[in-house]
């Protein structure tokens, strides 16, 4: 892929802050989403605060660049994989959760030290690109259901179908790959800015029309999130200072409210350290990826001993303030690819935008009011594209050889449908699941090729 801005690239500032800003937008929504939905289904309510997950994500994102020597333009965010961890852990207190996250990067260091010692050579032989390449492609098409689901939302009245609403999302992604792919000059590097904007604007439309006639049905926006920021006019509805994880916990700790036996140290421990191990084989493919895309191989430089270190460090920091462990984003990857502007730089900015916004409330506020089909268009782009690198991989696979029709096949059909190893307190997630099946098919087989 011919990039416009590689890693060492660094656009002007005026452009660079519009950049970050893009990149923002692509991983923003999924990174606020994890402690809402801690609050929604945690055995206890901690009223985790997303500004607070925002300001971990961009704090860790700066970890994971100093680890990996500013060579890997990745976004980190909060991670899905840990919300079954992290629900559990409720019941121990931000405590719990900051030391639930520590448990989990603390994994992706020990495996860090280990290929640092011996080396990575193993890792080729058991996920060669028959297995990561599937396994790159399920990440995208696995997260389709959730775009489709999005684009259809009316926020406004829950609805989960809606035509207008549907409108607002094809028109947000029609806009998004005519703007990527028709665009010129700079218009051409912010396709999900003009996307969204342009979504935006429509169900604002939509939304004014169905206030004034009261038709429901075409009400899209619910722009209360606003209108609560701004209802009482002072310097809490411009700055607000995040409610920050280990601040909470301290105030556990002194207040005696949270009282751990040593045995609770093992329960988290349990609930984070295996999810641990599977996010890993994720953590491979994505980096995988994103190599592709920038025709750098990543697991040799700044290698995969670095990319772990920076993306357990980072969880760790995410964990810390905000409460939720962090991991690599695919959004950011297909932002990279879709974009072509792989600049570490941008990276690096966004990261410090999403820690400065975290303390601005009107940001938090309208990013609450884009509408979820707005999103679902943006998202159909960006997880499509994520799909495509992954098939992309495949190509170079000889599918004729009956080996390797039947990993690939094996990982797809298991990971679309949905397979999954549930084991109570432990759940790995389909993704992973497929990927340990695809392996084990490839290693039956690898001495039975044609």
């Amino acid at each position: 892929m011919k990039l416009i801005y590689n890693v060492e690239d660094k656009p002007k500032f005026s452009q660079l802050i519009v950049f970050a800003f893009q990149q923002l937008l692509a991983i923003i929504t999924a990174t606020i989403v994890v402690p809402i939905l801690v609050n929604a289904f945690g055995v206890v309510n901690l009223e985790m605060d997303p500004a607070a997950a925002l300001f971990g994500a961009g704090v860790g994102t700066l970890v994971y660049q100093f680890f990996t020597k500013k060579k890997s333009p990745v976004f980190l965010g909060s991670s899905f994989a840990f919300l079954s961890s992290m629900y559990a852990a409720t019941v121990f207190g931000f405590f719990g959760i900051i030391l639930g996250g520590i448990f989990a990067g603390s994994v992706y260091v020990i495996i860090a030290l280990i290929i640092k010692a011996v080396g990575s050579g193993w890792l080729n032989k058991l996920m060669p690109i028959v297995v990561i390449g599937p396994t790159v492609a399920l990440i995208g098409l696995s997260l389709a259901g959730n775009a489709v689901s999005d684009l259809t939302k009316a926020s406004a009245t829950g609805e989960s179908y809606s035509l207008a609403a549907i409108v607002c999302g094809l028109f947000t992604f029609i806009v998004t790959i005519l703007v990527s792919a028709k665009g010129k000059g700079f218009m051409k590097l912010i396709p999900f800015i003009i996307g969204v904007l342009s979504g935006y604007a429509l169900a604002s439309v939509f939304t004014v029309i169905g206030t004034v006639a009261g038709i429901d049905a075409l009400k899209i926006i619910d722009y209360s999130a606003l209108v609560n920021n701004f209802s009482n006019l002072s310097i809490g509805s411009f700055f607000h200072v995040p409610k920050f994880a280990f601040v909470e916990a301290i105030n556990e700790i002194t207040s005696g409210s949270i009282t751990m036996k040593l045995a609770d140290f093992g329960t988290l421990m349990l609930l984070y350290a295996p999810v641990a191990f599977v996010v890993f084989a994720e953590h491979v493919a994505d980096h995988r990826n994103i190599s592709t895309i920038i025709e750098r191989d990543l697991l040799t430089d700044p290698g995969l001993d670095r990319t772990l270190l920076g993306d357990g460090v980072g969880s760790m920091a995410g964990a810390f303030f905000g409460g939720c462990p962090n991991t690599t984003y695919g959004e950011s990857v297909g932002c990279v690819a879709i974009t072509k502007n792989a600049s570490i730089v941008t990276i690096r900015t966004a990261a410090l935008l999403s820690i400065l916004l975290a303390f601005f409330s009107p940001f938090v506020a309208f990013v609450n009011t884009i509408p979820s089909c707005v999103l679902g268009g943006i998202c159909v782009a960006l997880y499509g594209f994520i799909a495509v690198s992954g098939l992309k991989m495949i190509q170079t696979v000889d599918l004729g050889q009956e080996k390797n029709l039947f990993v690939v096949s094996s990982i797809l059909v298991l990971g679309i449908g949905g397979f999954m190893f549930d084991f109570g307190a432990l759940q790995i997630t389909s993704i992973a699941a497929s990927l340990i099946v695809g392996i084990i098919v490839n290693q039956l087989l690898k001495d039975k090729e044609a």
